[in-house]
Formats: C-alpha cells, sequence, structure tokens
C-alpha cells in the first residue's frame, strides 16, 4: 500500500487519487493541514516545500506529484525486489 499526502484543494491529489482507484491501486490518504508531522515529512522530502501529491511507497521511497504510470512501475520495481 502507498501513502498520499494531500490537501482537500489539491486538483493534482484527486486526480491522482481517481487514477489509483481506476487502477485497483491501495492507498492511504494523509491530509498534510491536518497533521503537522506528515506537513514537516513532506518538506523534508521535498526541499522544504509542501509539494502534493508526495507519495510513499512500501520501500521507504517517495515521489512528488508522480504520474500513475510512474506509481504502477515503483509498485512493480518494489514488488520485484520483495519476492
Amino acid at each position: 500500500m502507498v501513502t498520499m499526502y494531500s490537501t482537500q484543494w489539491c486538483t493534482y491529489c484527486r486526480r491522482l487519487k481517481s487514477q489509483m482507484d481506476r487502477e485497483g491501486i491501495e492507498y492511504e490518504v494523509v491530509d498534510i493541514e491536518d497533521d503537522p508531522k506528515a506537513a514537516d515529512y513532506v518538506m523534508s522530502v521535498n526541499g522544504g516545500n509542501q509539494t502534493v501529491p508526495t507519495v510513499t511507497f512500501p520501500d521507504g521511497s517517495a515521489m512528488t506529484n508522480p504520474t500513475i504510470v510512474q506509481v504502477r512501475e515503483k509498485l512493480a520495481a518494489v514488488a520485484d525486489t520483495a519476492a
């Protein structure tokens, strides 16, 4: 499962959520405006910026504003290394 750091107003986040829903990709959403620690994490992986969507993967890596293709490819790579 991936974690998507998001905000309520982020259109890029809404688009990626709907794409992951269509692809059947399980994810958890964390709103960085409601969770200061999540906001700190997002800033730590984005050069001090609160850029969303930021997605973290089971291997601990993160991507900022990824495409659905990038998410699928990363999940496949993580699954391959776990096997």
